[in-house]
């Protein structure tokens, strides 16, 4: 029995077309809490990024399970360590990198003219963070980074990196946590806080970063709109975000 659902927010609740939650998702969601089933964040995004929605949450996974949160309540903050952070806005200083930084409670850019970030502020839909040069970033507690890179750089900079990883889910940049972080890790934080076993769990994704949260939960949902290595780890795959993906899967289902 599912007794938890957990859900990426981009290409997953929030179409990329209209960035808005469709109405077989709110649908799904009414017929979800009224099964008494609990309804979860699991993004990439930090909290500041996450949009009001018209559906409810019961709690979050944030910047891919480097903070974890129900209500008030922080039940998972694990960070990079602080020298990789450091080192990581060194070499993008050196090398003229577009970076950003997530803290606990803010985010940073250290420019505003560079085309790709401001091609993910776009498609995301999300005002661009406060500018901040990289010399003042240094020293800041870090959960998550995003690194305007191409993925020719990746191996030289996990080498330069060794307790942090990659999750890429785009071409011209990636998210850089802290390895032992996943959104797989952020729902095992979850699930014992209100003691639900993995096995009645649901998740849904579509991103290379959502990998881990399909393997780990009982049912692993990919969005018709996944790319085909992402579907690969899923136990269904549903129609896309445009085309009441959610809805669908859990009538197929029959978890609603």
């Amino acid at each position: 029995m599912i007794k938890a659902a957990f859900f990426d927010i981009d290409g997953t609740l929030l179409s990329f077309t209209t960035h808005q939650v469709s109405p077989g998702t709110i649908q799904a969601f009414k017929a979800l809490h009224q099964r008494g089933v609990k309804t979860f964040i699991s993004s990439g995004r930090p909290k500041i990024l996450i949009p009001d929605m018209p559906v409810c949450f019961d709690g979050y996974v944030t910047m891919n399970g480097g903070y974890c949160f129900v209500g008030n309540q922080v039940l998972l903050r694990n960070p990079i360590p602080q020298a990789e952070t450091d080192r990581w806005l060194h070499y993008a200083q050196q090398e003229g990198l577009c970076t950003m930084i997530f803290t606990e409670h803010d985010m940073f850019v250290n420019t505003h003219t560079n085309p790709v970030a401001n091609a993910i502020r776009n498609q995301l839909e999300f005002t661009m963070p406060p500018l901040l040069p990289i010399e003042q970033m240094i020293g800041r507690e870090t959960y998550q980074i995003i690194a305007i890179m191409t993925a020719d750089r990746d191996k030289a900079v996990l080498e330069m990196l060794p307790h942090c990883r990659l999750p890429r889910w785009h071409p011209q940049f990636s998210d850089l946590v802290k390895a032992n972080n996943s959104k797989a890790s952020g729902i095992e934080s979850i699930l014992n806080y209100y003691g639900i076993a993995k096995d009645e769990c649901i998740g849904f994704g579509d991103g290379g970063n959502d990998v881990e949260m399909l393997d780990y939960c009982g049912i692993g949902v990919a969005m018709g709109n996944a790319d085909e290595k992402v579907k690969a780890h899923a136990d269904f795959v549903t129609t896309s975000v445009d085309e009441e993906g959610i809805l669908h899967a859990l009538t197929a289902l029959s978890i609603i």
